[in-house]
């Protein structure tokens, strides 16, 4: 069984005014993810999620078949769980 991890991501390229935020929220929904997504002041989009390593790789799987959306870029680095959270949230 694999382990939960926490990463933290930020996208860039056409993520903003497309329904990522709503995209990321159903995907890591239906897969058991926890975390946040934000859009960011500098149009990038913001998101820690947390599961195991590949619930988050299908999250960002299914961002990156968004219809609308189109990624540039994306920053991934490890963070330390956060065992109290429960669920995934827009910011």
């Amino acid at each position: 069984m694999e382990e939960k991890i926490r990463q933290q991501f930020r996208f860039t390229g056409r993520v903003q005014g497309v329904g990522f935020r709503y995209t990321a929220k159903y995907a890591a929904e239906s897969l058991g993810v926890t975390g946040w997504v934000f859009n960011d002041y500098d149009d990038s989009v913001l998101m820690e999620a947390q599961g195991t390593l590949s619930q988050i790789n299908q999250v960002i799987e299914k961002l990156e078949k968004g219809i609308f959306i189109e990624i540039d870029n994306i920053e991934r680095k490890n963070l330390p769980l956060i065992k109290s959270e429960h669920y995934f949230e827009i910011k």
